[in-house]
């Protein structure tokens, strides 16, 4: 989770209130308090609250939440000065684009850092690493519109941030901090990203760097906001920076946005979202019979727009920099922070029972100590993957059992794992910059025929991994579990014949291992040996072991 730096000058000044009362109250909003410095606190903020990302958003919820300023916040925009137009030839590289502009905002070195700091931290929430959504803060002053997004040639030269001669765009790919980083987003296309004004000047190779020609200086005061990416989510990351910006006193301008065939979009667009909430939704999920006054305060505490529509029923508008309110859900809970947790009166189940360890924990539990005392680091990936990765990587014929994702958002996460091995191995071949040995396991479940399974699988990667290593570790692990156990030869085709085991309990086969075969180490790019093992526990979960 982001921790966000806010100095206290910053904050006092922009929420109206003490430093103390901040940071006695700010936990309650859904934040933990990293450290209290002289200067400043570090607070970490809940992923879903990107809004928060900032001093400025923290302060705008802050004052909210401690009735100085309450209901949904209410932004002037001007009509449009600026205009961008889209090429064709971007809709199949980097398609979305979100613009905004904001002018007369009186920088401070602090609220520069904040800004950035915003900036990156959106990157990273929203954007998943600039893959989804990216943004470009410029300063308006040296460049002309009409602006102009598109895609040129990889040789195409301009000087980048930070640098002060010109450099082709392939590069800044292999050159620049910034492009060998993200160079990944876009390598695989023929023409590259970029923002040009009236005279050709950049403004942006999205989403790797800013030219330099708009660095934004202490002496800015007027912002023009570039975000592009791949989904709507790049709308939402307009409106939290712009609204950001306003409440540092800018005013917020539109810009028109002109797309191929001549559809045009106005933006950014900050009106809110309309939601119907009744009272029996805040009862079934708080248990507390609050009235439709109540419920309007506590929504209007926590900055939302709110109005009894009668005895029952409200009208919530939802703020355009608001990610998070997918579901009415969402507005419960918000409510619940609005009364406060420290107010919810205790109350002690009609009903009850003790709780005890599932049995699958203590298996489990169990498990990883002797794993873990084996040398072996645990590792959790996600049970969501491919039959590339399934099947193919491992050299093993597609099988029936499989239970697919009805409608997958990528082409790696199409099925749910029948296996754990395969997710083992990805994650070698995404550590190849660590030294070796390198010893993971997971203890995790599978499914095959729609049934939950519960399996431990290990690797180990080094130049002399063989097959007597991990034969004794599956016997030290059978030892531990006190399983009585004999091996046959096994016909997996993922392993080496010779050099490969299958595992049988009362006569019940309960895995295979052995050392990978060669084409299934090349299938996942590793360069040195690689052993392994799989035991499918689901027939001994609850009994003792």
């Amino acid at each position: 989770m982001p921790v966000i730096t806010l100095h206290y000058e910053d904050l006092e000044k922009l929420t109206g209130t003490d430093k103390e009362t901040i940071i006695k109250r700010v936990p309650m909003i859904g934040a933990d308090i990293e450290r209290v410095e002289d200067e400043y606190v570090d607070i970490e903020f809940f992923p879903d609250r990107p809004d928060l990302y900032s001093v400025e958003g923290a302060a705008r919820a802050m004052r909210g939440f401690l009735d100085l300023e309450t209901g949904l916040p209410e932004y002037a925009i001007k009509p449009y000065e600026v205009s961008i137009s889209v090429s064709e030839n971007i809709l199949k590289i980097r398609p979305f684009l979100g613009c905004a502009v904001v002018r007369g905002v009186k920088f401070t070195s602090s609220s520069i850092k904040s800004l950035m700091d915003l900036q990156e931290d959106l990157h990273w929430g929203l954007g998943r690493n600039r893959k989804k959504v990216s943004i470009g803060v410029h300063d308006l002053k040296n460049v002309q519109p009409p602006f102009r997004y598109m895609a040129v040639d990889p040789s195409f030269e301009f000087v980048p941030l930070d640098y002060t001669e010109k450099m082709s765009m392939t590069d800044i790919l292999e050159k620049h901090p910034k492009g060998t980083r993200f160079a990944h987003l876009v390598k695989d296309f023929e023409k590259y990203p970029i923002i040009l004004d009236a005279n050709d000047n950049v403004l942006s190779f999205p989403p790797i760097i800013n030219g330099t020609l708009t660095t934004v200086t202490e002496q800015t005061t007027d912002l023009f906001i570039d975000v592009t990416g791949l989904g709507e989510a790049v709308y939402i990351a307009l409106n939290i920076v712009v609204t950001a910006l306003a409440e540092r006193g800018g005013q917020i301008e539109f810009v028109r946005v002109i797309r191929p065939g001549g559809e045009e979009l106005v933006l950014p667009d900050l009106e809110p979202k309309e939601r119907l909430l009744t009272t029996g939704e805040v009862k079934a999920l708080m248990g507390m019979d609050l009235t439709v006054e109540e419920i309007v305060k506590q929504l209007e505490r926590m900055r939302f727009g709110a109005a009894a529509l009668d005895k029952e029923a409200v009208e919530v508008k939802v703020p355009a920099y608001r990610a998070d309110i997918l579901h009415n859900y969402d507005l419960v809970e918000d409510i619940a922070k609005g009364y406060g947790y420290e107010n919810i009166k205790v109350k002690v189940p009609e009903t009850y029972t003790p709780g005890k360890s599932h049995p699958i924990s203590l298996m489990r539990a169990s498990v990883n100590e002797i794993m873990v005392g084996l040398g072996y680091y645990e590792v959790m990936p996600f049970t969501l993957t491919s039959e590339k990765i399934n099947f193919e990587n491992m050299c093993r014929p597609k099988t029936d059992d499989v239970t697919y994702v009805l409608h997958p958002i990528s082409e790696d996460q199409t099925m749910i794992r029948t296996t754990v091995l395969p997710n083992l191995l990805e994650i070698l071949s995404l550590n190849q910059h660590r030294e070796l040995p390198q010893k993971i396991f997971e203890f995790g479940e599978v499914v095959s025929n729609e049934t939950t399974g519960q399996h431990v699988a290990a690797v180990s990667i080094h130049p002399q991994a063989n097959f007597t290593e991990v034969y004794e570790v599956v016997d030290a692990l059978m030892r531990e579990m006190m399983l009585p156990y004999e091996v046959k030869e096994s016909e997996d085709p993922a392993f080496l014949e010779g050099r490969r085991a299958d595992v049988y309990v009362n006569g019940k086969k309960l895995g295979v291992f052995g050392e990978f075969h060669p084409e299934v180490i090349s299938n996942f790019a590793l360069g040195y040996a690689v052993v392994g093992f799989e035991l499918d526990l689901n027939d001994l979960i609850g009994k003792k072991i």
